[in-house]
Protein backbone atom coordinates (compact mmCIF):
# COMPACT_ATOMS: atom_id res chain seq x y z
CA UNK A 1 0.00 0.00 0.00
CA UNK A 2 2.97 2.58 1.11
CA UNK A 3 4.63 1.74 -2.25
CA UNK A 4 1.37 2.13 -4.42
CA UNK A 5 0.77 5.87 -2.66
CA UNK A 6 4.43 6.75 -3.17
CA UNK A 7 4.01 5.61 -6.88
CA UNK A 8 0.85 7.31 -7.45
CA UNK A 9 2.06 10.77 -5.60
CA UNK A 10 4.77 10.45 -7.96
CA UNK A 11 2.63 10.29 -11.16
CA UNK A 12 1.14 13.18 -10.03
CA UNK A 13 4.30 15.18 -9.65
CA UNK A 14 4.68 13.86 -13.03
CA UNK A 15 1.73 15.12 -14.41
CA UNK A 16 1.88 18.48 -12.96
CA UNK A 17 5.57 19.43 -14.63
CA UNK A 18 4.51 18.20 -17.93
CA UNK A 19 0.92 19.76 -18.18
CA UNK A 20 1.76 22.88 -19.31
CA UNK A 21 4.06 21.69 -22.34
CA UNK A 22 7.93 21.22 -22.04
CA UNK A 23 8.71 18.14 -19.28
CA UNK A 24 11.10 19.71 -16.76
CA UNK A 25 12.21 17.10 -13.83
CA UNK A 26 12.10 17.90 -9.70
CA UNK A 27 16.00 17.75 -10.26
CA UNK A 28 16.23 20.25 -12.77
CA UNK A 29 13.81 22.86 -10.87
CA UNK A 30 15.96 22.01 -7.95
CA UNK A 31 19.23 22.89 -9.87
CA UNK A 32 17.21 26.13 -10.80
CA UNK A 33 16.06 27.36 -7.49
CA UNK A 34 18.56 25.55 -5.01
CA UNK A 35 16.12 23.08 -3.73
CA UNK A 36 17.34 19.73 -2.84
CA UNK A 37 15.31 16.83 -2.90
CA UNK A 38 16.77 13.54 -0.76
CA UNK A 39 15.13 10.01 0.23
CA UNK A 40 15.18 9.52 3.86
CA UNK A 41 14.67 5.98 4.77
CA UNK A 42 11.30 6.22 6.60
CA UNK A 43 8.78 8.69 8.22
CA UNK A 44 10.34 10.06 11.39
CA UNK A 45 8.53 10.02 14.96
CA UNK A 46 9.88 13.36 15.88
CA UNK A 47 12.18 16.78 14.96
CA UNK A 48 13.22 16.64 18.90
CA UNK A 49 16.78 15.67 19.27
CA UNK A 50 16.25 14.78 23.10
CA UNK A 51 13.59 12.10 22.32
CA UNK A 52 14.66 10.25 18.91
CA UNK A 53 17.50 7.75 18.09
CA UNK A 54 16.86 7.15 14.44
CA UNK A 55 19.23 8.11 11.49
CA UNK A 56 16.06 9.45 9.69
CA UNK A 57 15.53 11.78 12.56
CA UNK A 58 19.50 12.62 12.28
CA UNK A 59 19.72 13.12 9.00
CA UNK A 60 17.17 16.05 9.17
CA UNK A 61 18.11 17.83 12.66
CA UNK A 62 21.70 18.15 11.43
CA UNK A 63 19.64 20.82 9.52
CA UNK A 64 17.48 22.41 12.25
CA UNK A 65 20.21 22.50 14.80
CA UNK A 66 23.73 23.29 15.25
CA UNK A 67 25.87 21.95 18.77
CA UNK A 68 28.48 23.67 20.27
CA UNK A 69 30.72 22.20 18.26
CA UNK A 70 30.35 20.39 14.58
CA UNK A 71 32.68 17.91 12.28
CA UNK A 72 34.22 18.86 8.67
CA UNK A 73 32.32 16.49 6.74
CA UNK A 74 35.77 15.23 4.43
CA UNK A 75 37.93 14.71 8.04
CA UNK A 76 35.72 14.30 10.76
CA UNK A 77 38.00 16.99 12.70
CA UNK A 78 36.17 18.55 14.99
CA UNK A 79 35.05 22.52 14.41
CA UNK A 80 33.44 25.15 15.64
CA UNK A 81 29.92 25.47 15.35
CA UNK A 82 27.61 27.61 17.54
CA UNK A 83 30.72 28.38 20.03
CA UNK A 84 32.97 30.08 17.98
CA UNK A 85 36.17 28.84 20.05
CA UNK A 86 37.13 26.96 23.51
CA UNK A 87 39.30 26.37 26.32
CA UNK A 88 40.23 23.10 27.83
CA UNK A 89 42.13 23.01 31.49
CA UNK A 90 45.02 21.77 32.00
CA UNK A 91 43.74 18.81 33.61
CA UNK A 92 41.46 17.97 30.41
CA UNK A 93 38.57 18.46 33.30
CA UNK A 94 37.57 21.98 32.36
CA UNK A 95 35.81 23.43 29.04
CA UNK A 96 34.72 27.21 28.50
CA UNK A 97 33.22 27.69 25.69
CA UNK A 98 32.68 30.89 24.12
CA UNK A 99 29.02 31.28 22.09
CA UNK A 100 28.89 33.36 18.99
CA UNK A 101 27.73 36.52 19.27
CA UNK A 102 25.75 36.71 16.39
CA UNK A 103 24.30 33.09 17.06
CA UNK A 104 20.64 33.25 17.20
CA UNK A 105 17.35 31.61 17.28
CA UNK A 106 15.41 31.51 14.11
CA UNK A 107 12.53 33.60 15.81
CA UNK A 108 15.17 35.99 16.17
CA UNK A 109 16.20 35.45 20.54
CA UNK A 110 19.54 35.73 21.57
CA UNK A 111 21.21 32.17 21.71
CA UNK A 112 22.94 32.35 25.09
CA UNK A 113 24.68 29.71 27.51
CA UNK A 114 21.61 29.65 29.64
CA UNK A 115 20.01 27.75 26.54
CA UNK A 116 22.57 24.68 26.44
CA UNK A 117 22.23 24.91 30.70
CA UNK A 118 18.95 24.81 30.70
CA UNK A 119 18.60 22.33 27.39
CA UNK A 120 21.06 19.97 29.31
CA UNK A 121 19.03 19.83 31.89
CA UNK A 122 15.87 18.90 30.47
CA UNK A 123 18.08 16.18 29.04
CA UNK A 124 18.75 14.32 32.13
CA UNK A 125 15.17 14.89 33.44
CA UNK A 126 14.26 10.98 33.92
CA UNK A 127 10.26 11.50 33.14
CA UNK A 128 11.79 13.03 29.50
CA UNK A 129 13.03 9.22 28.75
CA UNK A 130 16.27 10.71 27.02
CA UNK A 131 18.02 7.54 25.74
CA UNK A 132 21.50 8.80 25.75
CA UNK A 133 21.45 10.84 29.01
CA UNK A 134 23.64 8.71 29.64
CA UNK A 135 26.28 9.95 27.23
CA UNK A 136 26.73 13.31 28.74
CA UNK A 137 26.85 11.55 32.65
CA UNK A 138 30.92 12.47 32.10
CA UNK A 139 29.41 15.90 32.98
CA UNK A 140 30.23 16.55 36.67
CA UNK A 141 27.52 15.22 39.21
CA UNK A 142 24.98 14.78 36.31
CA UNK A 143 24.22 11.39 36.97
CA UNK A 144 23.60 12.02 40.74
CA UNK A 145 21.01 14.58 39.49
CA UNK A 146 19.72 12.23 37.26
CA UNK A 147 18.81 9.51 40.24
CA UNK A 148 16.99 12.60 42.07
CA UNK A 149 19.89 13.12 44.76
CA UNK A 150 20.93 16.29 44.42
CA UNK A 151 19.88 19.72 42.67
CA UNK A 152 20.87 21.19 39.42
CA UNK A 153 22.69 23.78 40.77
CA UNK A 154 25.61 21.15 41.68
CA UNK A 155 25.70 19.70 38.59
CA UNK A 156 29.14 20.86 36.46
CA UNK A 157 27.18 22.98 33.76
CA UNK A 158 27.35 27.00 34.31
CA UNK A 159 26.40 29.80 32.27
CA UNK A 160 29.36 32.25 33.74
CA UNK A 161 28.54 35.04 31.34
CA UNK A 162 25.63 35.37 28.64
CA UNK A 163 27.76 34.15 26.05
CA UNK A 164 30.35 32.15 27.74
CA UNK A 165 29.40 28.32 29.20
CA UNK A 166 31.56 26.73 31.52
CA UNK A 167 31.17 22.59 31.64
CA UNK A 168 32.89 20.50 34.43
CA UNK A 169 34.13 17.04 33.94
CA UNK A 170 34.78 13.96 36.53
CA UNK A 171 37.50 13.11 34.80
CA UNK A 172 39.70 13.81 31.48
CA UNK A 173 37.16 12.68 28.55
CA UNK A 174 39.10 12.02 25.45
CA UNK A 175 36.04 11.87 23.44
CA UNK A 176 33.87 14.87 25.42
CA UNK A 177 34.07 17.20 22.04
CA UNK A 178 33.05 14.87 19.66
CA UNK A 179 30.25 13.95 21.54
CA UNK A 180 29.04 17.51 21.47
CA UNK A 181 28.28 17.20 17.80
CA UNK A 182 25.84 14.74 18.28
CA UNK A 183 22.25 15.65 18.38
CA UNK A 184 21.78 14.81 21.85
CA UNK A 185 24.03 17.44 23.09
CA UNK A 186 22.16 20.25 21.32
CA UNK A 187 20.99 23.62 22.64
CA UNK A 188 16.77 23.81 22.68
CA UNK A 189 14.67 26.56 23.02
CA UNK A 190 13.29 26.26 26.58
CA UNK A 191 10.49 28.84 25.96
CA UNK A 192 9.00 26.86 22.74
CA UNK A 193 9.29 23.88 24.75
CA UNK A 194 7.04 24.87 28.01
CA UNK A 195 4.32 27.16 25.63
CA UNK A 196 3.24 23.74 24.78
CA UNK A 197 3.44 21.44 27.58
CA UNK A 198 5.66 20.38 30.59
CA UNK A 199 9.37 20.71 30.06
CA UNK A 200 9.82 16.31 30.32
CA UNK A 201 6.81 15.92 28.05
CA UNK A 202 7.37 13.64 25.03
CA UNK A 203 5.64 14.73 21.59
CA UNK A 204 3.79 17.88 22.55
CA UNK A 205 3.42 20.37 19.47
CA UNK A 206 6.38 22.42 20.05
CA UNK A 207 8.23 20.26 17.26
CA UNK A 208 5.23 21.10 14.74
CA UNK A 209 6.87 23.51 11.69
CA UNK A 210 4.35 26.22 12.68
CA UNK A 211 5.79 26.32 16.09
CA UNK A 212 9.23 25.60 15.81
CA UNK A 213 11.93 27.13 16.78
CA UNK A 214 15.70 26.18 15.95
CA UNK A 215 19.33 27.38 15.95
CA UNK A 216 20.60 25.38 12.88
CA UNK A 217 20.24 27.14 9.00
CA UNK A 218 17.28 25.27 8.12
CA UNK A 219 13.93 25.61 10.12
CA UNK A 220 10.87 23.15 8.85
CA UNK A 221 8.05 24.89 6.98
CA UNK A 222 5.65 22.21 6.02
CA UNK A 223 5.42 18.45 7.30
CA UNK A 224 2.69 16.41 5.15
CA UNK A 225 2.93 12.65 7.00
CA UNK A 226 4.15 10.08 4.13
CA UNK A 227 4.68 12.21 1.55
CA UNK A 228 7.68 14.58 2.57
CA UNK A 229 9.08 16.93 5.13
CA UNK A 230 10.59 20.53 3.92
CA UNK A 231 12.79 22.62 5.06
CA UNK A 232 13.61 26.14 4.06
CA UNK A 233 16.66 28.75 5.01
CA UNK A 234 17.08 30.25 8.47
CA UNK A 235 17.50 33.80 8.19
CA UNK A 236 18.61 34.23 11.75
CA UNK A 237 21.09 31.78 11.71
CA UNK A 238 24.45 33.07 12.45
CA UNK A 239 26.23 31.77 8.74
CA UNK A 240 22.87 32.80 7.19
CA UNK A 241 25.37 34.41 3.99
CA UNK A 242 26.83 31.40 3.50
CA UNK A 243 24.13 28.94 2.78
CA UNK A 244 23.47 28.19 -0.42
CA UNK A 245 20.22 26.04 -0.78
CA UNK A 246 17.05 27.83 -0.64
CA UNK A 247 15.51 24.09 0.82
CA UNK A 248 15.70 20.49 1.18
CA UNK A 249 12.68 18.27 0.45
CA UNK A 250 12.79 14.67 2.57
CA UNK A 251 11.06 12.03 1.24
CA UNK A 252 10.22 8.85 3.65
CA UNK A 253 10.60 6.31 1.00
CA UNK A 254 10.45 2.90 2.36
CA UNK A 255 11.09 0.60 -0.76
CA UNK A 256 14.67 1.02 -2.59
CA UNK A 257 13.05 -0.04 -6.28
CA UNK A 258 10.92 3.15 -5.34
CA UNK A 259 13.83 5.76 -4.64
CA UNK A 260 15.99 4.10 -7.61
CA UNK A 261 13.22 4.71 -10.06
CA UNK A 262 12.63 8.32 -8.80
CA UNK A 263 16.31 8.78 -9.23
CA UNK A 264 16.71 7.82 -12.68
CA UNK A 265 13.74 9.66 -13.58
CA UNK A 266 14.78 13.16 -11.68
CA UNK A 267 12.77 12.84 -9.28
CA UNK A 268 15.53 12.59 -6.01
CA UNK A 269 19.01 14.56 -6.13
CA UNK A 270 19.56 11.63 -3.54
CA UNK A 271 19.37 8.18 -2.20
CA UNK A 272 19.22 6.84 1.20
CA UNK A 273 18.96 2.70 0.13
CA UNK A 274 19.90 1.25 -3.12
CA UNK A 275 18.82 -2.13 -4.72
CA UNK A 276 21.62 -4.24 -4.03
CA UNK A 277 20.79 -5.92 -8.01
CA UNK A 278 21.20 -2.40 -9.04
CA UNK A 279 24.60 -2.32 -7.64
CA UNK A 280 26.65 -4.04 -10.21
CA UNK A 281 24.94 -1.84 -13.17
CA UNK A 282 26.00 1.41 -10.98
CA UNK A 283 29.30 0.18 -10.44
CA UNK A 284 30.16 -0.20 -14.32
CA UNK A 285 27.14 2.20 -16.20
CA UNK A 286 26.73 4.93 -14.18
CA UNK A 287 29.60 5.58 -11.14
CA UNK A 288 29.76 8.94 -11.60
CA UNK A 289 26.73 9.09 -9.34
CA UNK A 290 27.45 5.74 -6.88
CA UNK A 291 28.94 6.81 -4.24
CA UNK A 292 30.40 3.17 -2.04
CA UNK A 293 32.36 3.88 1.24
CA UNK A 294 32.67 1.78 4.56
CA UNK A 295 30.96 2.77 7.67
CA UNK A 296 31.06 2.73 11.41
CA UNK A 297 28.08 1.45 12.11
CA UNK A 298 27.34 -2.19 12.95
CA UNK A 299 23.98 -4.11 11.98
CA UNK A 300 23.18 -6.91 14.63
CA UNK A 301 19.96 -8.47 16.36
CA UNK A 302 18.67 -7.56 20.13
CA UNK A 303 17.47 -10.44 22.46
CA UNK A 304 14.82 -9.73 24.84
CA UNK A 305 16.72 -11.60 27.94
CA UNK A 306 13.84 -10.43 30.01
CA UNK A 307 11.17 -13.30 28.68
CA UNK A 308 11.30 -16.99 28.29
CA UNK A 309 13.27 -18.92 26.54
CA UNK A 310 15.55 -16.08 25.57
CA UNK A 311 16.57 -15.75 29.69
CA UNK A 312 18.36 -18.72 28.75
CA UNK A 313 21.97 -18.33 27.96
CA UNK A 314 22.48 -21.74 25.90
CA UNK A 315 19.03 -20.56 23.95
CA UNK A 316 20.71 -17.16 23.02
CA UNK A 317 24.25 -19.10 22.09
CA UNK A 318 22.34 -21.80 19.97
CA UNK A 319 20.32 -18.63 18.26
CA UNK A 320 24.11 -16.97 17.55
CA UNK A 321 26.31 -19.71 16.82
CA UNK A 322 23.71 -21.15 14.45
CA UNK A 323 24.38 -17.99 12.03
CA UNK A 324 26.58 -17.69 9.07
CA UNK A 325 27.35 -14.47 8.54
CA UNK A 326 29.48 -15.19 5.26
CA UNK A 327 27.00 -15.80 3.49
CA UNK A 328 24.61 -13.18 4.60
CA UNK A 329 26.89 -10.40 3.17
CA UNK A 330 27.76 -12.72 0.44
CA UNK A 331 24.11 -13.52 -0.69
CA UNK A 332 21.92 -11.65 0.84
CA UNK A 333 22.85 -7.66 1.64
CA UNK A 334 25.84 -7.89 -1.28
CA UNK A 335 26.66 -4.26 -0.40
CA UNK A 336 30.30 -4.65 0.58
CA UNK A 337 29.50 -5.57 4.34
CA UNK A 338 31.70 -7.44 6.43
CA UNK A 339 30.63 -10.28 8.93
CA UNK A 340 30.68 -9.08 12.24
CA UNK A 341 31.36 -11.36 15.15
CA UNK A 342 31.87 -8.47 18.60
CA UNK A 343 29.66 -5.23 18.52
CA UNK A 344 32.65 -2.89 17.77
CA UNK A 345 33.62 -2.26 14.53
CA UNK A 346 36.66 -1.68 13.67
CA UNK A 347 37.13 2.19 13.84
CA UNK A 348 40.11 4.85 12.29
CA UNK A 349 41.88 4.81 15.55
CA UNK A 350 42.97 1.06 14.84
CA UNK A 351 40.75 -0.99 17.59
CA UNK A 352 40.30 -4.18 16.48
CA UNK A 353 37.56 -6.68 18.49
CA UNK A 354 39.69 -9.67 19.65
CA UNK A 355 36.00 -11.32 20.66
CA UNK A 356 34.22 -13.23 18.34
CA UNK A 357 31.29 -15.26 18.37
CA UNK A 358 31.68 -18.52 16.65
CA UNK A 359 29.56 -19.70 13.70
CA UNK A 360 29.20 -23.18 14.93
CA UNK A 361 26.05 -25.35 14.25
CA UNK A 362 27.00 -28.65 15.87
CA UNK A 363 27.87 -26.68 19.12
CA UNK A 364 24.77 -24.40 19.16
CA UNK A 365 22.48 -27.90 18.55
CA UNK A 366 23.70 -29.41 21.33
CA UNK A 367 23.20 -26.32 23.74
CA UNK A 368 19.49 -25.99 22.07
CA UNK A 369 19.12 -29.55 23.66
CA UNK A 370 20.35 -28.79 26.60
CA UNK A 371 18.53 -26.45 26.98
CA UNK A 372 15.30 -28.61 26.73
CA UNK A 373 14.47 -28.12 22.63
CA UNK A 374 16.33 -31.20 21.45
CA UNK A 375 15.83 -30.92 17.52
CA UNK A 376 14.13 -27.70 18.12
CA UNK A 377 10.96 -29.92 19.43
CA UNK A 378 8.55 -27.74 22.29
CA UNK A 379 10.63 -24.63 21.28
CA UNK A 380 7.96 -21.65 21.28
CA UNK A 381 7.58 -19.68 17.90
CA UNK A 382 9.43 -16.78 18.45
CA UNK A 383 8.69 -12.94 16.19
CA UNK A 384 11.71 -11.45 14.70
CA UNK A 385 10.44 -7.62 14.27
CA UNK A 386 12.08 -4.98 12.25
CA UNK A 387 10.68 -1.98 10.28
CA UNK A 388 9.57 -1.79 6.97
CA UNK A 389 12.53 -1.75 4.34
CA UNK A 390 13.61 -4.43 1.65
CA UNK A 391 16.89 -4.48 3.62
CA UNK A 392 15.49 -5.65 6.95
CA UNK A 393 12.78 -7.84 5.47
CA UNK A 394 15.83 -9.94 3.01
CA UNK A 395 18.04 -10.26 6.01
CA UNK A 396 14.91 -11.53 8.64
CA UNK A 397 14.35 -14.31 5.88
CA UNK A 398 17.71 -15.84 5.67
CA UNK A 399 17.60 -15.53 9.71
CA UNK A 400 14.15 -17.44 9.64
CA UNK A 401 15.87 -19.98 7.38
CA UNK A 402 19.05 -20.55 8.97
CA UNK A 403 17.45 -21.06 12.49
CA UNK A 404 14.82 -23.73 11.00
CA UNK A 405 17.63 -25.59 8.90
CA UNK A 406 19.91 -25.34 11.59
CA UNK A 407 17.51 -26.06 14.93
CA UNK A 408 14.48 -27.15 13.92
CA UNK A 409 12.85 -23.94 14.73
CA UNK A 410 9.87 -22.02 13.56
CA UNK A 411 10.59 -18.22 13.86
CA UNK A 412 7.79 -15.47 12.49
CA UNK A 413 8.55 -12.16 11.23
CA UNK A 414 6.93 -8.83 12.01
CA UNK A 415 6.98 -5.54 10.27
CA UNK A 416 5.96 -2.57 11.24
CA UNK A 417 6.30 1.39 10.27
CA UNK A 418 9.13 3.40 11.86
CA UNK A 419 7.29 4.88 15.34
CA UNK A 420 5.41 1.52 16.05
CA UNK A 421 8.86 -0.17 15.75
CA UNK A 422 10.92 2.46 17.99
CA UNK A 423 7.87 2.91 20.74
CA UNK A 424 7.45 -1.30 20.85
CA UNK A 425 11.54 -1.31 21.34
CA UNK A 426 11.31 1.10 23.90
CA UNK A 427 9.14 -0.69 25.76
CA UNK A 428 10.81 -3.97 25.23
CA UNK A 429 7.69 -5.29 23.69
CA UNK A 430 9.45 -7.60 21.62
CA UNK A 431 11.33 -11.06 21.20
CA UNK A 432 13.69 -10.38 19.08
CA UNK A 433 14.27 -7.60 16.97
CA UNK A 434 16.76 -5.83 14.58
CA UNK A 435 19.12 -3.13 15.55
CA UNK A 436 21.76 -1.14 14.16
CA UNK A 437 24.76 1.34 15.51
CA UNK A 438 26.60 4.12 13.93
CA UNK A 439 28.95 5.55 16.09
CA UNK A 440 27.96 8.94 17.77
CA UNK A 441 32.14 9.67 17.61
CA UNK A 442 35.40 7.58 16.81
CA UNK A 443 35.59 5.79 20.05
CA UNK A 444 34.66 2.38 20.99
CA UNK A 445 32.86 3.80 23.99
CA UNK A 446 30.25 5.07 21.74
CA UNK A 447 28.94 1.54 21.19
CA UNK A 448 30.07 -0.35 24.49
CA UNK A 449 28.88 1.85 26.41
CA UNK A 450 25.02 1.18 24.99
CA UNK A 451 25.21 -2.12 26.97
CA UNK A 452 25.55 -0.86 30.59
CA UNK A 453 22.96 -1.63 33.15
CA UNK A 454 20.23 1.37 32.82
CA UNK A 455 21.39 2.57 29.79
CA UNK A 456 18.45 4.20 27.53
CA UNK A 457 19.55 2.28 24.78
CA UNK A 458 19.92 -1.18 25.95
CA UNK A 459 17.09 -1.98 25.52
CA UNK A 460 17.90 -6.13 26.04
CA UNK A 461 17.27 -6.19 29.96
CA UNK A 462 21.05 -7.18 30.09
CA UNK A 463 22.87 -6.43 33.30
CA UNK A 464 26.61 -7.43 34.04
CA UNK A 465 28.14 -5.29 37.17
CA UNK A 466 31.89 -6.01 35.65
CA UNK A 467 30.52 -4.50 32.04
CA UNK A 468 29.95 -2.19 33.96
CA UNK A 469 32.96 -1.16 35.90
CA UNK A 470 35.07 -1.95 33.13
CA UNK A 471 32.61 1.02 31.41
CA UNK A 472 33.45 3.13 34.46
CA UNK A 473 36.99 2.07 34.15
CA UNK A 474 37.53 3.39 30.36
CA UNK A 475 35.71 6.87 30.88
CA UNK A 476 38.29 7.61 34.00
CA UNK A 477 41.15 5.96 31.77
CA UNK A 478 43.87 8.14 30.38
CA UNK A 479 46.34 6.08 28.93
CA UNK A 480 45.29 4.64 25.46
CA UNK A 481 46.56 1.54 26.17
CA UNK A 482 44.92 0.90 28.97
CA UNK A 483 41.41 1.66 27.75
CA UNK A 484 41.58 -0.39 24.47
CA UNK A 485 42.30 -3.55 26.90
CA UNK A 486 39.12 -2.42 28.86
CA UNK A 487 37.04 -2.62 25.69
CA UNK A 488 38.19 -5.71 24.32
CA UNK A 489 37.41 -7.07 27.87
CA UNK A 490 33.54 -5.49 27.20
CA UNK A 491 33.62 -6.53 23.68
CA UNK A 492 34.07 -10.59 25.11
CA UNK A 493 31.77 -10.22 27.71
CA UNK A 494 28.70 -9.17 25.08
CA UNK A 495 30.15 -12.57 22.84
CA UNK A 496 30.11 -14.58 25.91
CA UNK A 497 26.59 -13.35 27.20
CA UNK A 498 24.92 -12.74 23.67
CA UNK A 499 22.44 -10.47 25.03
CA UNK A 500 22.78 -9.67 20.76
CA UNK A 501 23.61 -10.96 17.61
CA UNK A 502 26.06 -9.23 15.52
CA UNK A 503 25.55 -9.81 11.73
CA UNK A 504 27.74 -7.18 9.69
CA UNK A 505 29.77 -3.76 9.79
CA UNK A 506 28.29 -1.65 6.68
CA UNK A 507 29.23 -0.44 3.99
CA UNK A 508 27.20 2.58 2.13
CA UNK A 509 26.10 2.54 -1.27
CA UNK A 510 23.42 5.55 -2.34
CA UNK A 511 22.99 7.43 -5.67
CA UNK A 512 23.67 11.25 -5.74
CA UNK A 513 23.41 13.41 -8.78
CA UNK A 514 26.09 14.84 -10.23
CA UNK A 515 24.77 18.42 -10.03
CA UNK A 516 24.85 17.88 -5.65
CA UNK A 517 28.34 19.68 -5.18
CA UNK A 518 30.43 19.91 -1.89
CA UNK A 519 28.71 16.51 -0.74
CA UNK A 520 31.27 14.20 1.09
CA UNK A 521 31.41 10.69 1.84
CA UNK A 522 32.89 9.49 5.54
CA UNK A 523 33.50 6.52 7.89
CA UNK A 524 30.69 8.19 10.11
CA UNK A 525 28.27 9.09 7.38
CA UNK A 526 28.20 12.57 9.16
CA UNK A 527 27.69 15.23 6.21
CA UNK A 528 26.80 19.06 6.88
CA UNK A 529 24.25 20.87 4.36
CA UNK A 530 25.95 23.88 5.42
CA UNK A 531 28.19 24.69 1.91
CA UNK A 532 26.33 22.24 -0.38
CA UNK A 533 25.24 24.01 -3.00
CA UNK A 534 23.51 22.43 -6.93
CA UNK A 535 24.72 23.41 -10.38
CA UNK A 536 22.96 23.81 -12.99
Amino acid sequence: MFMIRWITYCIIVAGFLTGCGKSQKLVDIGNEKQILYVANGDEISDFDPQTTTGMPEWRIQRALFEGLVSRDPQTLEVIPGVAERWEISEDGKRYKFYIRANAKWSNGDDLTADDFVQSWKRSFLPGLGNQYATSLFVIKNAEAFYDGKIGFDEVGVKAIDRKILDVELISPTPYFLQLLSHHSAFALHIPTIERFGALDERGTKWTRPENFVGNGPFIPYEWIPTKHIALKRNPYYWDAANIKLNEIRFYPIQKSTVEERMFRAGQLHMTYYLPRDKLEFYKTQKSDVLRSFPNFATYFYRFNTTIKPLDDLRVRKALAYSINRQQIVEYVTKFGQKPAYALTPPDPNSYVPEAKMPYDPTLARKLLAEAGFPEGKGFPKLTIAFNTTDEHRNIAVAIQQMWKKELGIEIGLENMEWKVFLDRERQMAYEIDRASWVGDYLDPFTFLEMFTTGNGNNKTGFSNQEYDELMRKSALETDVGQRMALFQRADQILVDEVPIMPLYTYHWNRLVSTSVKNWHDNAMDYYSYNRVYLEK
